[in-house]
């Protein structure tokens, strides 16, 4: 029964994350961790950073991780699955009415329409990201005394780095996770 919890809850996501896996975020989290409670919210930003740090889509790679955390390799199929049927299904059928009716001016008004939803979907789940890292918590339970020093540092250095230089996002990663882990050793060291 699980098998069939996990791959509607999938699906759902699949089918609503417009605008990538980031906007899915906020999604995956309602659900996964507010409505169905799998996994709790220190979990939840485990599964972030898991997700963000492996090669591929961010939502698929999340959905993996909760599948197998709850159903071992069947749930990971299961979700991955469940994930991407929706994706499958409305990009056949895109690229089929695309092709077919791509110089009609309401198509070209429809796409310049979707592009502001889609921006403000991938913004919000950054703040979401944002919050989680450096209180780890959701909005409504912004604690100050909840502040992690060592993430917004490495935040502001790694943003600080990519607007200024440029750097490629890749070294940006594997950097923050050196930094991250040579900081936390530190503070416990000194602890």
């Amino acid at each position: 029964m699980i098998l069939a919890e996990l791959y509607a809850c999938f699906f759902q996501i699949g089918l609503f994350s417009f605008g990538g896996g980031y906007a899915a975020m906020s999604l995956i989290q309602n659900l996964v961790v507010n409505t169905h409670h799998w996994l709790a919210m220190d979990e939840f930003v485990d599964l972030i950073t898991i997700a963000e740090m492996t090669p591929g889509p961010i939502a698929i790679n999340a959905a993996t991780f909760v599948g197998q955390r709850l159903g071992g390799m069947t749930g990971a199929i299961v979700c991955t699955l469940g994930c991407i049927t929706p994706s499958l299904i409305i990009v056949l059928l895109l690229s089929w009415l695309y092709c077919k009716y791509k110089n009609l001016d309401i198509v070209q008004g429809v796409l310049g329409g979707l592009r502001p939803a889609i921006v403000s979907m991938i913004a919000g789940a950054a703040c979401t990201i944002f919050i989680l890292a450096v209180f780890n918590s959701d909005l409504a339970g912004i604690q100050l005394d909840h502040f992690h020093g060592i993430e917004f540092l490495l935040f502001a250095v790694g943003l600080f780095l990519l607007r200024k230089f440029r750097l490629n996002p890749i070294l940006i990663i594997f950097g923050s996770g050196i930094a991250g882990t040579l900081l936390y050793a530190a503070a416990d060291f000194f602890s």
